[in-house]
């Protein structure tokens, strides 16, 4: 079975739960899992950023990536993040790999709009390094930066950058490990099961904003590419990997 997993970057930014996170997969990698995980740092890269003076401005959710957040962009996110999620996952057990979309062109990118300065939309993924790293034994861990043919470098939506590899791994299912526990109705509830016309019907009616609505566009996009199933789930609950292999009614899945 091949399964992808996004690691939202709240999970790793300390090392109690990434430890936690990291266990879990190691497990599920020995269990026979072909594992390919991606993992944001959003809280981590606006913590560097103010650190140093930078101030952080979004337009529609999107980092705007000038020259000096793209350098932090490689820091944090294919640097710092990455590596200490891999090694953390080499101490749970895994033989774990850090990537970028860079690498081989895993994720090839296009700016996605003038004003978001060097932010990427995927425009292809080749999932021919992935297959080669899960048939030979190892975890490849993506983050969410993107390459072209040209030589330029992009930020790119970790949801986007896990559906993109998703799709070139030809990946059966798709969880997104968030810090919420699903998808909520308009009267709060967590809504178990969620076709996609529904899941259009939050976000028209304004009940799913934010990164819950990118979530859910992300996931629509990665119904349309043909993956099986696909689930938004608490990845801080105890053996939340585990439950969801098992079909365990976790989070939210929707369905096409």
């Amino acid at each position: 079975m091949r399964v992808l997993i996004k690691v939202g970057g709240t999970l790793l930014d300390e090392a109690e739960p990434r430890e936690r996170i990291s266990r879990q997969l190691a497990e599920a990698s020995r269990g026979g899992v072909r594992l390919v995980v991606v993992h944001g740092g959003g809280r981590q890269m606006t913590r560097y950023l103010a650190e140093r003076g930078v101030e952080s401005r979004f337009v529609n959710g999107l980092r705007v990536t000038t020259p000096e957040v793209l350098d932090a962009v490689l820091k944090v996110f294919a640097g710092t993040v990455n590596h200490q999620f891999v090694a953390a996952l080499n101490a749970a057990g895994a033989r774990a790999v850090g990537l970028s979309g860079i690498d081989a062109l895993l994720a090839e990118a296009e700016p996605l709009a003038e004003e978001l300065g060097a932010v990427g939309r995927v425009t292809a993924s080749d999932g021919s390094l992935l297959e080669t790293l899960t048939e030979a034994g190892y975890l490849p861990v993506v983050a969410c930066v993107a390459g072209d043919r040209r030589g330029n470098i992009y930020n790119v939506n970790a949801d986007q950058m896990a559906v993109a590899c998703a799709a070139g791994f030809h990946a059966e299912r798709l969880f997104f490990l968030t810090d919420v526990d699903g998808v909520r109705g308009a009267a709060g509830e967590r809504l178990r099961r969620l076709a996609w016309s529904e899941a259009e019907r939050l976000i028209r009616d304004g009940i799913a904003t934010g990164g819950m609505q990118a979530k859910l566009n992300a996931a629509g996009d990665a119904l349309r590419r043909g993956v099986g199933e696909i689930v938004i789930a608490p990845g801080s609950e105890n053996g939340i990997i585990a439950r969801l292999l098992a079909g365990d009614p976790a989070g939210t899945r929707l369905v096409a």
